[in-house]
């Protein structure tokens, strides 16, 4: 029987975030008896990260010169790092000031008080080190932390949402105006744009077991861009959403533009999309991710 000091160890190390990601893992123990945890400052106490790490975990988005610092060294001891999360991948919350679909919005709103100073920006750490896998979601899933950790070149992930969530699409229901996020009676068997609900599952990659939309809750897309949308321009994957919303309901466009291009969502839409506007950063190829 192998010890803790045999099994294969990883670490966690997170940057500017809000500890989701980690709760999440947590929440998993089938990795308590395959791998050793040797550095989570959330829940291990250790001065650093040791040189012989076979996994680094990396949350939380790049804010300041010490996530800098703590990235690239982290970098330097592991074989392989992972970018888990929302804000590994695009910066997250903290992002918003540069994020290209929400911006022009946010900034003509009539109801905020004012732009917060966000300089210097939050940033994914690609901009800073290499990334072996990427790991979407916010926080991922518990099953989706055990894939990344044991076997993520086998995995078996559903390239949409829509695949795992079961709801059925009708020709014959066509919403005329968008039912709030915390509003109306959700039908239980029936597919959420049928209902009114800006769901973006038909463009959001699968892996998350659609926990959000079989109970009725419409998808924001926190997985990321799905395969054929992958290191695409902003206007391409908003003009596959406004497709598939005049092909199902009977919104008016402008009511669609203002939900997708809202912040709360261009959050998630714009994690991948941004870095299209930007020519030295790298690719996010599908083999990479997750």
């Amino acid at each position: 029987m192998e010890t803790s000091k045999d099994l294969p160890k990883f670490a966690v190390l997170q940057l500017s975030g809000c500890s989701g990601c980690e709760v999440s893992l947590l929440n998993s123990d089938e990795w308590i008896n395959n791998f050793q945890l040797v550095y989570m400052p959330l829940v291990v106490t250790s001065n650093k990260i040791p040189d012989d790490v076979e996994v680094l975990l990396v949350t939380g988005g790049v804010r300041t010169d010490e996530d800098i610092h703590n990235l690239r060294k982290g970098r330097s001891r592991t074989k392989k790092l992972i970018a888990v999360g929302t804000c590994a991948l695009s910066g997250g919350v903290a992002q918003f000031k540069g994020n290209h679909i929400a911006r022009e919005s946010f900034l003509k709103a009539s109801h905020r008080l004012r732009l917060p100073d966000m300089l210097p920006n939050a940033y994914p750490i690609d901009r800073f080190v290499d990334v072996d896998l990427y790991l979407p979601g916010c926080p991922p899933t518990p099953q989706l932390f055990m894939t990344a950790l044991k076997d993520p070149e086998n995995a078996k992930i559903a390239a949409i949402v829509c695949q795992e969530c079961g709801r059925q699409k009708l020709n014959d229901m066509r919403p005329t105006s968008i039912t709030g996020p915390r509003s109306g009676v959700v039908l239980p068997d029936i597919c959420l744009v049928n209902q009114g609900y800006i769901c973006v599952g038909t463009s959001t990659r699968g892996g998350c077991g659609a926990l959000c939309t079989r109970p009725g809750h419409a998808c924001v897309g926190c997985r990321g861009p799905a395969n054929p949308y992958l290191n695409k321009e902003p206007k391409f994957v908003l003009d596959n959403l406004r497709r598939v919303f005049a092909r199902m309901t009977d919104i008016p466009a402008e009511e669609i533009d203002a939900v997708l291009e809202s912040p709360w969502l261009s959050l998630f839409l714009g994690q991948f999309t941004d870095y299209t506007q930007e020519a030295d950063l790298p690719l996010r190829t599908k083999e990479k991710m997750l």
